[in-house]
């Protein structure tokens, strides 16, 4: 039985939804479109503050590392007092008022959220923008209610601490900032009670809608989200590279030196001659890895040829195993295996039960360590690297190999005219990726299997960033280096795009 609701008018062609998205907005909802940006612009605002030191408006004492934002004091109360810890323990009177804190930064990320809530619902049709009005009035409170309960909070602490002599070890401030987060929360009602009445009221039996492309937007946005946060976000960190920063300190401007860390990378001999063998480790390493980035797709055509389909499953599922493990785990079972009381010299002096026990620690053998390196990550990489590739073999057209297999064509035949040829797109894509991340060859690998031996021939880019921030503490020059290796990055990513762009005719940028 057809559904009587699909038409709004017999004969128009168009459904009750295009409908309502297709006809002509009045004066009132444009008025409310404009209002609905700006409320959009204020939710964007306030989650991007969120994560900035700069606009922590719970950050009343100086006592409060400056380097903290306000989603970091929300989510983690002991980081927010790890540097006021001295004070606490001689006035445990403080430690409620700061509970009550924390407790306000939370309500503002919980506003946050609310609004991106109300943010996503503004893009329906006029029954969910109705509805997200009263998700936009709750966050507006909820942020009036977490922001407008930090003075009490500091008016508090300035009264006691002035009552018990403590006021110069309390080093109180009041955050300005704070009145950003008031303005949004007031922007967030306001718009919500306006958008109320200026919205056209819903006609009965409407349900919630949404244009395809808002949804396709919204299913995008955690990732967007996520690439915000893990990619963009840390860039901000770029900022140490031209301060005089330790570990723990605050960062202000009398710390600011310039291009001073830029020009100590070639002004210093050691480090001048500690990059060149990094950089001739790291480009050793990358470089071997794009000659063998033939070989899963090799090992997804060679697993795509057994026709035992139980068999094929567990070659593949074996294969693909090693990635999910750790590189921690892998080093021990490396250790159970190589090192001087492992499995090779049990065995070879169980064999030898007379002659002279061996005892050779071939972890601690700096020799061929490129081509080791290989090898452990072509075990634990090439079964899931070959996925992308069993994909598309699974959609390469079968008519092809029935018509090869008719002129007579045999099986290697077969894969070399044409498994091989519709892979050359995604071994191309792949291989220009590979190239765009020549000086990122990851940590965690040569991280495990450094020692003292082998640290000349092991030690990579991001190995080497990591060795200067954490295990020297130089910040500043391991920030320098990282953001070189990410600028080089960028650059050959383009350069190998308009490579492919000249010789293939297709580019992935």
């Amino acid at each position: 039985m057809a559904d009587n609701t699909a038409y709004a008018n017999p004969g128009s062609g168009l459904t009750a939804k295009q409908k309502n998205f297709s006809e002509p907005k009045t004066i009132t909802e444009k008025i409310a479109d404009v209002l609905y940006w700006i409320m959009r612009c204020s939710v964007v605002v306030n989650v991007f503050v969120l994560f900035f030191p700069t606009f922590n408006a719970v950050r009343i004492s100086q006592n409060i590392n400056g380097n903290m934002s306000l989603f970091t004091c929300a989510i983690s109360y002991k980081s927010m007092l790890s540097t006021f810890k001295a004070v606490l323990r001689r006035q445990e009177w403080l430690e409620p008022a700061f509970k009550s804190l924390s407790f306000c930064a939370v309500l503002i990320i919980v506003a946050a959220v609310i609004a991106i809530a109300g943010g996503c619902m503004s893009l329906g049709n006029r029954k969910m923008k109705k509805f997200g009005c009263i998700f936009t009035l709750a966050a507006g409170i909820v942020e009036l209610v977490g922001v407008l309960r930090i003075n009490p909070i500091l008016n508090g602490l300035i009264n006691d601490s002035y009552a018990s002599g403590k006021f110069e070890d309390m080093k109180l401030m009041r955050p300005n900032i704070m009145y950003v987060y008031m303005a949004i929360g007031i922007i967030y009602i306001a718009v919500a009670a306006a958008n109320f009445f200026l919205v056209p009221k819903t006609e009965r039996g409407e349900r919630f809608e949404m244009e395809p492309k808002f949804r396709l937007f919204l299913m995008m946005l955690p990732v967007i989200a996520l690439a915000f946060v893990f990619s963009y976000l840390p860039l901000y960190g770029w900022r140490y590279a031209f301060f005089d920063y330790k570990s723990g300190e605050t960062l202000t401007m009398d710390k600011f030196v310039g291009f001073k860390w830029f020009t100590e990378v070639f002004k210093t001999a050691a480090t001048k001659r500690d990059i060149m063998t990094v950089l001739k480790n790291t480009l050793a390493m990358s470089g071997l890895g794009i000659l063998t980035s033939w070989v899963p797709m090799a090992f997804a055509i060679f697993l795509s040829e057994i026709k035992n389909t139980h068999f094929r499953r567990v070659v593949q599922t074996f294969t693909t195993i090693p990635n999910f493990i750790s590189w921690v785990l892998v080093y021990a079972l490396a250790l159970a295996i190589f090192s001087t009381d492992g499995f090779i010299n049990t065995m070879i002096n169980s064999l030898h039960p007379n002659g002279t026990a061996v005892a050779t620690n071939y972890l601690m053998d700096s020799s061929h360590m490129w081509l080791k390196m290989l090898a452990w990550g072509l075990w634990k990489g090439v079964g899931w690297s070959a996925i992308i590739y069993i994909a598309a073999i699974s959609g390469i057209d079968q008519g092809l190999f029935e018509a090869a297999t008719v002129d007579g064509a045999g099986r290697f035949a077969r894969m070399w005219y044409i498994t091989v040829p519709e892979l050359i797109p995604t071994y191309c894509v792949l291989l220009l990726m590979s190239i765009a991340n020549i000086l990122s060859n990851g940590m965690d690998q040569y991280l495990v299997f450094s020692n003292a031996v082998n640290r000349e021939q092991i030690q990579v880019l991001d190995l080497y960033v990591y060795n200067l921030g954490i295990g020297s503490g130089l910040i500043p020059l391991s920030t320098v280096v990282g953001m070189v290796k990410s600028i080089v990055s960028v650059i050959l990513l383009f350069a190998a795009n308009g490579v492919s762009k000249a010789i293939r005719g297709e580019s992935i940028v």
